[in-house]
């Protein structure tokens, strides 16, 4: 008998079984859809505190100006302090200096380098790192002192061709993930002549392992100088090192050598260029422009007098620091003239800066300041294909955002942002992606996210805990205002019934706290409401509270000194040049006045002075700030907390 083929006869399906799997469908669309509207809820709150905090850091800033002219009236005869905001050069001197102090003990098991570094060293740095080693001081300072010498000899703008058969890759900020930076490599191939790299800037700060990163795109950049691409970012500044970790990071890792560490660091940040320019077409730089943007005077600002990109331009015997070309150095009053003060940095200058290295684009037209981070601006569409056109460029790739897919595509194609760093606020909170960009063909978008944790978690499990992280960390903000807090809800309680509505609640909280997050849907996490729908508005502080080092002390007290710990750890470090951990009793009287007066804190200095006293445990007159700053710290009331031991008499 043959074969025969049998006709396949179309199957109707019955109404009901119909009805129930649209049923089904609608239903896990809803499911779905309200777990994506509480993840965008939870990322708003990490970004709107994360912005607050950059926007803490730039008022930080203007601080600095403000000390710098009231400082050297409490201490003529130092000059540490502005030689540590705009400090000198390290010179070959210093070089050859490290090489006898520093010597590699036998002892030492991590990766061994040969200079001049070569594609066997890439290698070997991989896999030490892999192994959790940790790369010799020695090797570190001679790293940062040839990666300053070769970024001497570079523009202000990398340039770079591609072609049909080698394109470049483009990576945003990967924030200290270590583990990112392996993907990547083992995705996309190690650097190469023929594996081109950009890195957009960002490249430490938040993440564990930025001394890692730093190491290995450095060493990549020695060996392929033509190949492999940094660009500045916001981060690659010591003043942000400080509130966002890379600065305890060396200091843990390479304790008595941190301090050389970080001051040819700091020499590193200054030198890197601003931007990458992609086959005459694609401009590659951090953040993003402003109206007034111009890169023909960018092509000639002298990029390394910005030690600090977060510093403007000081004022000095009654005008700025530009001065100097006529008298080549300048003094401030005080000071001796060895001193060092940046040279030829306009206002303009600086302002250019900040803007392409902190600013945002957004979907509303024209430009306006970027009132979320404090510094930059936000830049509309038509302000995007102005500048395009005035300097006959395609596209705009730029970093310095957190995307929930790793990259977006705004401004009609024209803006491209590109984020590397995934997991960025919590497990699971975002991918990580990086774009292959070649002559002559589309652009290449290629995401990941490096956990495997992350991928094999349903839905509601990875939500539940992208959530509760970002309340925890909100809740920490709130309690740093409780005084305040309770002020504005009793001044609408006008019935003194401790309820207010819902309405009212979330106007208090987002006129003190200052954070533009859905407060109403979020109110069910933070408050309870009674039947009526009216908030206990004191609930919000019923399961967390600031530990007090002295009982004695007033709350308000100690909710600004925890407010405010971020900004005066960074102040007394700067202070502290020699890194011992201690001030004297004037110090830090002097300081708390002027912090106090510049930030228009409302504290009694009698009561700042009796703390200062009770902090100083041996009566010897000196203060171990950084061990003060670690006694206040926030209660979780369902955590099972390790207590600091820290007591004060």
């Amino acid at each position: 008998m043959g074969c025969t083929s049998s006709s396949s006869k179309k199957t109707d399906v019955p109404d009901d079984v119909l009805a129930a799997v649209l049923v089904i469908q609608n239903w896990y669309r809803h499911y779905r859809a309200q777990f994506r509207t509480r993840e965008r809820s939870a990322l708003k709150i990490f970004q709107s505190i994360e912005y607050a905090d950059e926007q803490s850091q730039l008022q930080l800033s203007n601080f600095f100006s403000f000390l710098l002219q009231h400082y050297k009236q409490t201490r003529e005869n130092d000059r540490k302090l502005v030689n540590r905001l705009f400090g000198f050069a390290l010179n070959d001197r210093d070089r050859l200096d490290h090489r006898g102090l520093f010597e590699i003990a036998d002892c030492y098991r991590g990766p061994q380098l040969q200079f001049p570094l070569t594609f066997t060293d890439i290698e070997s740095l991989i896999e030490a790192y892999k192994d959790k080693q940790i790369l010799h001081a020695c090797y570190v300072l001679e790293i940062l002192f040839e990666t300053k010498k070769v970024l001497k000899q570079m523009p202000n703008f990398n340039v770079v061709k591609t072609s049909s058969s080698k394109g470049v890759t483009i990576c945003g900020d990967l924030h200290g993930k270590l583990n990112d930076l392996f993907l990547i490599f083992y995705k996309n191939g190690l650097p190469s002549e023929s594996n081109a790299y950009i890195f957009n800037g960002d490249f430490v700060d938040r993440g564990n392992n930025s001394m890692e990163v730093l190491m290995m795109l450095l060493v990549s950049f020695l060996v392929y100088p033509n190949d492999v691409h940094l660009n500045r970012g916001n981060h690659e500044d010591f003043l942000m090192n400080m509130r966002y970790g890379f600065t305890k990071e060396i200091m843990r890792k390479y304790k008595i050598h941190g301090k050389k560490i970080l001051q040819i660091l700091e020499e590193v940040y200054a030198w890197l260029p601003i931007g990458t320019i992609v086959d005459e077409e694609v401009l590659v730089i951090h953040g993003g422009i402003s109206n007034f943007t111009d890169l023909n005077f960018l092509h000639c600002v002298n990029r390394n007098k910005m030690k600090s990109v977060l510093m403007p331009p000081i004022k000095i015997r009654g005008g700025y620091n530009t001065e100097s070309k006529k008298r080549k150095r300048d003094t401030v009053p005080g000071y001796r003239t060895t001193l060092s003060i940046p040279e030829d940095l306009a206002q303009s200058e600086w302002e250019q800066v900040v803007d392409i290295l902190w600013s945002d684009p957004r979907r509303k037209r024209g430009c306006y300041p970027n009132m979320s981070r404090g510094g930059g601006c936000y830049f509309g569409p038509d302000v995007t294909a102005e500048f395009l056109s005035k300097f006959n460029l395609k596209l705009l790739i730029r970093s310095h955002e957190c995307k929930p897919e790793g990259y977006e595509i705004s401004h009609d194609g024209k803006v491209i942002t590109v984020f590397s760093a995934s997991n960025y606020y919590a497990e699971g909170s975002n991918r990580g992606a990086y774009i292959k960009l070649r002559r002559g063909t589309h652009l290449r978008f290629f995401q990941y996210q490096v956990t495997e944790a992350t991928r094999s978690r349903p839905l509601y499990q990875r939500v539940n805990t992208i959530e509760s992280s970002a309340i925890r960390i909100l809740k920490e903000r709130i309690i740093s205002r409780k005084t305040d807090l309770t002020n504005d809800f009793q001044r609408q309680d006008s019935k003194k019934s401790g309820k207010l509505s819902l309405g009212q609640w979330a106007f208090s909280m987002k006129n003190v706290l200052g954070l533009n997050i859905p407060w109403r849907s979020l109110s069910s996490h933070l408050v309870t409401t009674d039947k009526d729908g009216n908030v206990d508005y004191m609930s919000c502080f019923s399961d967390i509270h600031i530990q007090k080092p002295v009982k004695e002390v007033p709350s308000a007290l100690i909710e600004t000194l925890y407010r405010y710990r971020s900004d005066l750890q960074i102040v007394f470090n700067v202070i502290d040049t020699d890194h011992s951990g201690l001030i004297s009793m004037e110090e830090f009287q002097s300081m708390w006045k002027l912090f106090s007066s510049h930030y228009k804190v409302h504290i009694d200095d009698n009561q700042v002075d009796e703390l200062a006293k009770r902090m100083d445990l041996n009566k010897d007159g000196s203060i171990d700030f950084n061990e003060f700053l670690k006694a206040f710290y926030v209660v979780h009331k369902f955590d099972q907390l390790t207590k600091p031991t820290i007591r004060f008499a």
